[in-house]
């Protein structure tokens, strides 16, 4: 008996909306499917489509998908609270990494009882299946419909003229683009408002949206938290009203939401905020002010070690360190742009150099000083010096250099954003033929580095100029010759690399090197920027072989991108367990009684002879108290001595797993651990210090 062919599904007639296409009927049917990407613009699944169309499937599980889900999330969070405070203004309500938030303006903030209030509300409101539907209306019928929400009456001012070209989780203008999170609202051309419609028809509210959204509330799943609650300035100024923000977070699933919610656990434990305290490497006295760190002696030991290595690296590979002070007048801040493009990312100026008489008559005017925001200016009077050859190039300055930056005190997180900081910046000069190969020693040089210290997950991402002209600055040949040598150099790399239009600074293409910690964190880590405008703002040139005199390329690029942050990044993905040759302290000796002291004090001796860091422990605790003290303090390796290895001239060693390994030589265990130091070997187990 012949079996029945199955018959391949029939494509609908055009044009469609993404549900015939995606629906249980479809021809495509996959009820992962949020959203599409017609001809490269996201769009609902009730869009309509026409059969040349370029068609793509959005899913819950893509990146993609998580940003609609977490936006569509955040409209039943905002509906939600006006449904039990109708007079909350609404702000904005983006989608960012790992959940979203909505921003209010109410009388009084939210309480932890409003948010359980809000969570069950945002329940109902699931449960009523209510449809996100679509509406383009014109600025004057927005103003109409929104007349009572100030917010979104000022964001409509910031929509571009021209159509859109993005997405609503993308960037849009550059107006709303500065506004953080206001991408997602209003972008370029046609405004559009979000009605949630529920069964009958009716519409229960509403948000000015550029979209996508989940085609109904009911989709959301029980995948989402409210997580907390913070102020937050409107459009991140100081000068705007302070408004109340609800985070929170939405997954596909809830089995993917609890294995989120571990990753926070253990990212908790490794807060370095916390281990920084705990450990005692850095603090912030309130003396001093926000956002500038002091570090102690153990936290000044990691921080030599990694500086001291990456100047041996640097050095090794051609770059010559130099050094610049921390404060300029104000004309080289006008020639680089800085204060015209950064001045609110600046500290105020300080008048210097005024002179007055003895009648308190000025005699002489003074003028601005600036504390430096970047390296790069100072750089660049170092190569302008003198004259330079093309046998100059490629030219390459490194510094550790201190840098100052106005952050709005809402902003600052620990070591991760500080007013103060420490670039590892350089800055190479080189020929327009030159690029390509040394943008691929730089990328290689820095993939080595970060090697050196543990990290070995990386990506990169490419930044380019989009169709927008008016952005960018420069020939079209130029970008299009940069961009294909960043492009070829990312690609030998082996590496994944995503391209990412309209990301590119004004003025050239970058690459972003990204890495993943010990948690599945994703880190950016270092930049390599092309830039041509600094080359031209300062009349940059060399002498060619040609006897001609041309403008070299200038490349930025910060290995760590502060010292302070990347320590942060190491602190938390070895959760303070650091590899042996960043440890404060490397060896600590307990003896199994005092009288074993003293020959622990020649091991340690011994051990500092060959540049071990070490200890011996002389406090009146018992030993496994010093043990429980030493490895909650993250001491690698703890050594123990009693009369058996006192007669034999040997140790024990102890480890971080609890494992203890005995009777080692002391001359062995003392190479042992110079060698572990000398190869930067993490570690934990007895195998670790073979």
């Amino acid at each position: 008996m012949s079996e029945n062919p199955v018959s391949a599904p029939e494509l609908p007639s055009y044009p469609c909306d993404g549900f015939a296409l995606y629906g249980a009927n479809g021809p495509f049917s996959d009820r992962s499917v949020v959203a599409m990407l017609v001809n490269g613009q996201q769009k609902d699944l009730a869009a309509l489509v026409n059969e040349d169309d370029d068609v793509q499937p959005i899913t819950i599980e893509s990146p993609e998908g998580l940003a609609i889900l977490r936006h569509s999330t955040a409209h039943v969070l905002a509906q939600a609270v006006q449904r039990i405070k109708p007079q909350a203004n609404l702000g904005i309500g983006p989608p960012i990494t790992d959940g979203f938030y909505y921003d209010f303006g109410v009388d009084t903030p939210f309480t932890p009882e409003d948010v359980k209030a809000i969570s069950k509300e945002m329940q109902r409101i699931q449960r009523e299946g209510q449809r996100f539907v679509r509406r383009a209306v014109t600025d004057e019928e927005a103003r109409a419909e929104l007349a009572d929400e100030p917010f979104k009456l000022e964001l409509i001012g910031l929509k571009g003229p021209g159509p859109s070209t993005g997405s609503g989780t993308a960037a849009a203008t550059s107006a709303a683009h500065k506004v953080e999170g206001a991408s997602v609202e209003v972008g370029e051309g046609e405004l559009t408002i979000y009605d949630n419609v529920a069964k009958d028809g009716e519409v229960v509210w509403k948000d000015l949206c550029r979209g996508p959204h989940l085609p109904n509330t009911r989709m959301i799943g029980n995948g989402w938290d409210l997580t907390r609650i913070a102020a937050a300035y409107w459009r991140g100024s100081e000068k705007n009203p302070q408004l109340q923000r609800i985070y929170g977070t939405a997954w596909p699933s809830k089995d993917e939401l609890r294995a989120y919610q571990q990753r926070l656990e253990e990212a908790a434990k490794r807060d370095h905020r916390r281990l920084g305290k705990e450990l005692d490497l850095f603090s912030f006295p309130d003396e001093i002010g926000s956002g500038l760190s002091v570090w102690h002696p153990r936290g000044g030991i990691i921080r030599g070690e990694m500086e001291q290595h990456a100047r041996r690296r640097h050095i090794a590979a051609g770059y010559n360190y130099v050094y610049t002070p921390h404060i300029s007048k104000e004309d080289l801040f006008l020639t680089s742009n800085h204060l015209v493009t950064y001045r609110d990312g600046m500290f105020p100026p300080i008048r210097m150099d005024e002179e007055r008489d003895e009648d308190g008559h000025i005699t002489k005017q003074g003028q601005d000083y600036y504390l430096k925001p970047m390296n790069c200016p100072m750089h660049i009077l170092i190569y302008k010096e003198r004259a330079r050859s093309y046998r100059d190039l490629p030219l390459r300055l490194a510094e550790n250099g201190t840098v100052y930056r106005n952050e709005l005190s809402g902003a600052l997180h620990g070591l991760t954003r500080v007013r103060g900081f420490t670039q590892d910046d350089s800055h190479l000069f080189v020929t327009p033929d030159q690029l390509e190969t040394e943008v691929a020693k730089v990328l290689e040089f820095i993939l080595s580095m970060l090697r050196d210290f543990g990290l070995t997950d990386f990506e990169l991402e490419l930044s380019m100029k989009d169709d927008e002209k008016e952005k960018w600055i420069g020939s079209d040949e130029f970008w299009e010759s940069s961009t294909d040598a960043l492009r070829r150099v990312a690609l030998a790399s082996g590496l994944k690399l995503t391209e990412v239009p309209g990301e590119a600074a004004f003025y050239g293409p970058k690459i972003d090197l990204k890495t993943t910690d010990a948690i599945g964190r994703v880190w950016q880590l270092s930049t390599v920027q092309v830039d041509p405008n600094l080359p031209e703002r300062f009349d940059l040139e060399f002498t060619d072989r040609d006897g001609q005199k041309k403008r070299p390329i200038m490349i930025h690029r910060a290995l760590f991108g502060s010292i302070e942050r990347f320590f942060a990044i190491l602190l938390e993905h070895y959760a303070g367990d650091f590899p042996l040759w960043l440890s404060p302290v490397q060896v600590v000796g307990i003896p199994v009684a005092d009288t074993f002291a003293d020959y622990l004090d020649d091991a340690v001796t011994a051990l500092r002879e060959a540049g071990v860091r070490a200890e011996v422990d002389h406090s009146d605790e018992r030993m496994q108290k010093k043990i429980r003290n030493h490895t909650t303090g993250k001491i690698p390796l703890i050594l123990i001595a009693g009369e058996q290895d006192r007669a034999a001239g040997t140790v024990s060693f102890r480890f971080r797993d609890g494992t203890q390994e005995n009777g080692v030589p002391l001359a062995e265990a003392v190479e042992r651990v110079r060698r572990a130091i000398e190869s930067h070997a993490l570690i934990q187990t007895a195998g670790d210090l073979a």
